[in-house]
């Protein structure tokens, strides 16, 4: 616990339990996420020659599609670049179709300046947004040859911040920023990349800032923000005739305590943000492969669509039993 608030009574509340309800479709849905057949879709084979160029230039060979198709299949199977390449190779041959392979140098190269498709969400209604960041290592020396030379220099890693919907279970939103960008600046981007209205806004403390307040209100003015204020926070100047949302949370806190905030205002349910980075690096992995920022981001972005596509195949109906 990162303020260790009733740290005493904390170690008392058990553990609930819950069961899945729908085992067997999301059984099946467990057994898609491995299938080749739903990554290498049959809009990928149509569109996997790039149309032919209007503007001065080269001439691609192959469309965004077909890079990003390649892409996904590295994320989702752990590939390196070469053996992406031998795995696409090996599925047009048993596809019988007479499509050019990308080769590694290709993929890597044009990572840096790929256009993702845009995804459309499973509903156009308003977002839940829930908020968080963590850590992604860089690729470079391993564990065991840092211990082994006794090493003082540390990995670098670079920050993922991600917007979560609670409604659809999306990740709505993603940014890569270095390990020392405060989240609260974070806000503001992860909302340019967010179209449908955000009805509910739900950050940790690190989102009680000022200019978070802000760009909710100019963007999403209807928006319930639910973020814990700091433990020495007081009051705005119009607290007394015109309380702002900062204001109602602090002044629930101090007649009901934090722990009676968290549950009445909805604050527990941040919890599943932090779900889906344990999801992230469960899938996908904990590192960052490329070695160019700008192949970062689009690494990155495949990734969360990636998990996005896993989602629409099933999902888990959890209940908690009594």
């Amino acid at each position: 616990m990162p303020h260790k608030y009733n740290a005493a009574r904390r170690h008392h509340i058990a553990r609930p339990k819950r069961r899945v309800t729908n085992w067997s479709e999301y059984n099946e849905a467990l057994r898609q996420r491995g299938s080749l057949t739903m990554w290498f879709t049959d809009a990928a084979i149509a569109a996997w020659k790039a149309a032919p160029r209007t503007t001065p230039g080269g001439q691609p060979h192959y469309s965004d599609l077909a890079i990003t198709t390649a892409l996904t299949l590295r994320a989702v199977f752990h590939l390196a670049l070469r053996q992406t390449e031998g795995l696409i190779g090996s599925i047009l041959q048993l596809l019988g179709l007479d499509l050019s392979v990308p080769d590694y140098s290709t993929l890597s190269r044009r990572a840096r300046n790929l256009d993702l498709p845009a995804q459309a969400r499973a509903t156009g209604g308003p977002i839940h947004l829930l908020v968080d960041s963590s850590g992604l290592k860089l690729s470079g020396p391993g564990e065991w040859l840092v211990e082994k030379h006794g090493t003082s220099r540390r990995r670098s890693w670079r920050k993922l911040h991600i917007g979560f919907d609670a409604v659809t279970g999306w990740i709505v939103a993603s940014l890569l920023t270095d390990r020392d960008v405060d989240d609260a600046s974070q806000v503001e981007p992860l909302l340019d990349e967010i179209v449908e209205p955000v009805e509910l806004f739900l950050g940790d403390g690190g989102y009680d800032r000022t200019g978070v307040y802000t760009a909710l209100e100019e963007r999403h003015p209807a928006a319930t923000v639910v973020v814990p204020p700091r433990s020495d926070a007081v009051l705005s100047a119009t607290a007394d005739t015109e309380p702002n949302q900062r204001d109602r949370h602090i002044q629930v806190i101090a007649g009901k305590g934090r722990i009676a905030w968290q549950r009445d205002s909805g604050y527990n349910e941040r919890a599943r943000v932090e779900g889906q980075f344990a999801r992230w690096k469960q899938v996908i992995g904990d590192g960052l492969r490329f070695h160019s920022d700008e192949a970062r981001v689009t690494e990155v972005a495949i990734a969360a669509a990636a998990l996005n596509r896993m989602l629409d195949l099933g999902r888990p109906n959890s209940v908690r039993v009594a």
